[in-house]
């Protein structure tokens, strides 16, 4: 029997505290080495990005750009559609949403040639409205969080003790337990080794902590205090080999990594998530032949290499899933809240801002249609909405230049509209909008979100 194996590194460029100056390094020290080692090796992975991060990639590190492209066209590579923008779906208006949803398309389109058929959902951000915007969007199938999934049967969270809150971002530490309480229970196991499809048709694949969390911990080969050795290979190896009975009694696959492609490479975020130590994206090579260890040993004990697209096209079985309408509206991955994205001080001094810019847009369309100046905007407000920006919260922050980022875009959005009314004759109209007011709400928040002192400076 053929049991197959998702590996998905997923790429996003506007990540909280890399420089933009630093943006170029990582495409040459974590997209570029992946992409080789997946070139030079009999490998087939899944890959996401993000529409931005593309954009920069062509723009910074075109040869990295030309890799990926190439590897798409063997069929080494599943290319993963994502927003354009790195943003917290569930936080946004829903127009925004299925916008950047279909930008991220077009940008894989124009800078590989493929339009990807499957999505992520970046932080995995629940709300019942987003498998409707993947399928209106274009989207055929999307990864999904198996925990969250999980955690919304009354008896996994009695198991696991877990207790949402609107500022909880992770409770890795609590999903081990899930693993406990299913692992001998065909009925839970079959969602993440069969795909399943939604109400609406989405089809879907499940991704868990419960695999993904060890594999890190293995890449970064860290202990800081939390244990006496870093992860081994063999306690890797182990992991996989105990879900091999799991897959033969309920399914065909397992999705075990879905984790970001920058920890490939480098340190990425590892140290501010898990020690809130202002340690950022420091060089990790070994990271890279850790990575490739892990493929090359699940190869060896039986594993095929496969895709998300492979896996359903193979499927034994397809799960009607009508449970996911009970995945808890503000829950995300790591067993923790997108709403926590909502609650930063950030969050909540920027957001009402971009939501006045956004209604602004709205009824401006309604007098003027569609213009240049609108779409432009339109744009710009969806940049503002990034999500590195507002995250993480206190006692750690943002990068200053990742706020600075989006205060340009609110000041862009809003002269555009201003640039707009004019256009149109209409300048004098100000009770539809006024972008002379707007533009000293942007100040005064510029202002309070400057003067702060920023994590790690």
């Amino acid at each position: 029997m053929s049991r197959k194996i998702i590996f998905m590194p997923h790429g996003n460029i506007q990540y909280s505290q890399l420089d933009p100056a630093r943006r170029a390094w990582v495409c040459e020290n974590c997209y570029r080495p992946l992409f080789e080692m997946v070139r030079d090796g009999e490998y087939k992975i899944a890959f996401e990005a993000s529409g931005r991060t593309l954009e920069v990639m062509a723009q910074e590190a075109p040869a990295v750009l030309a890799l990926l492209k190439s590897l798409i066209a063997e069929g080494k590579v599943e290319p993963i559609g994502s927003p354009f923008i790195h943003v917290m779906l569930a936080n946004i208006p829903a127009e925004v949403a299925l916008s950047t949803l279909k930008r991220g398309i077009d940008a894989w389109e124009k800078y590989t040639g493929v339009r990807p058929e499957t999505g992520w959902n970046p932080e995995c951000g629940w709300a019942g409205h987003l498998p409707e915007l993947y399928k209106e969007a274009g989207f055929k199938s999307l990864i999904m969080d198996a925990d969250s999934f999980f955690l919304s049967f009354p008896q996994i969270r009695e198991a696991t003790g877990l207790k949402y809150d609107v500022q909880g971002h992770s409770n890795k530490n609590h999903l081990f337990k899930i693993e406990e309480y299913i692992k001998d229970k065909p009925e839970y196991l079959k969602y993440l080794t069969n795909p399943s499809v939604a109400p609406n048709g989405l089809q879907m694949i499940f991704r868990s902590d419960c695999m993904a969390n060890p594999m890190l911990w293995y890449l970064m080969g860290a202990t800081e205090g939390c244990r006496e050795t870093p992860v081994s290979l063999d306690e890797i190896k182990e992991m996989f080999i105990k879900w091999q009975p799991r897959i033969d009694q309920s399914g065909s696959f397992i999705m075990p990594y879905a984790e970001d492609a920058e920890y490939i490479g480098s340190s990425a975020y590892f140290y501010v998530k898990q020690f809130n130590q202002a340690r950022f994206f420091e060089p990790e090579p070994d990271s890279v032949k850790r990575f490739k260890e892990l493929l090359d040993m699940a190869k060896a004990i039986g594993y095929e290499l496969s895709t998300p697209a492979d896996v359903i096209k193979n499927a034994k079985e397809i799960i009607k899933n009508d449970l996911i309408d009970n995945i808890e509206n503000g829950a995300a991955w790591h067993g923790g809240t997108y709403k926590a994205w909502a609650n930063t001080s950030y969050s909540l001094i920027l957001d009402p801002v971009c939501r006045s810019i956004f209604d602004g847009i709205v009824q401006l369309r309604k007098v003027l249609g569609s213009t240049p100046e609108l779409e432009e905007a339109m744009n710009a407000i969806e940049s503002s909405y990034v999500s590195d920006s507002r995250w993480p919260p206190l006692p750690t922050s943002p990068g200053r230049f990742n706020v600075r980022e989006t205060l340009d875009d609110l000041y862009l959005a809003n002269d555009l509209l201003g640039k707009a009314m004019e256009k149109g004759g209409i300048a004098e109209k100000r009770a539809i909008y006024s972008a002379p007011l707007m533009k000293t709400q942007i100040g005064l928040v510029e202002k309070t979100l400057m003067e702060q002192k920023y994590f790690g400076e």
